[in-house]
């Protein structure tokens, strides 16, 4: 799920801080990333990629269900779509006044 972001004075890292997600950095391949627990563990999570272009921000949002299944694959039970990611998008947009 993609969340399109204008007019934002926060810098990204701000932002994601006050919606209340943790950086995260992928071991092997350095990515850089936001996570947010649903619960105590640490799956299932919401998992956040930013970009920035033209004086927009988005935000590419999916739901983690659980952590890859065998050594040195990226691929995990995940949602891309669905109540819940519908219920953060909303979540979001209310945080920051949108």
């Amino acid at each position: 799920m993609k969340i399109i972001l204008t007019n934002i004075r926060e810098t990204p890292r701000n932002l994601m801080r006050k919606l209340g997600y943790a950086e995260h950095v992928d071991r092997r391949s350095r990515e850089f990333s936001y996570v947010r627990r649903l619960e105590r563990e640490f799956y299932p999570r919401f998992h956040a990629y930013i970009q920035e272009a033209a004086g927009e921000l988005v935000i590419n949002l999916h739901l983690d269900m659980k952590q890859p299944s065998y050594a040195g694959s990226h691929a995990h039970s995940g949602e891309y779509d669905g109540p819940r990611l519908d219920e953060e998008r909303v979540r979001i947009l209310n945080i920051i006044g949108k």
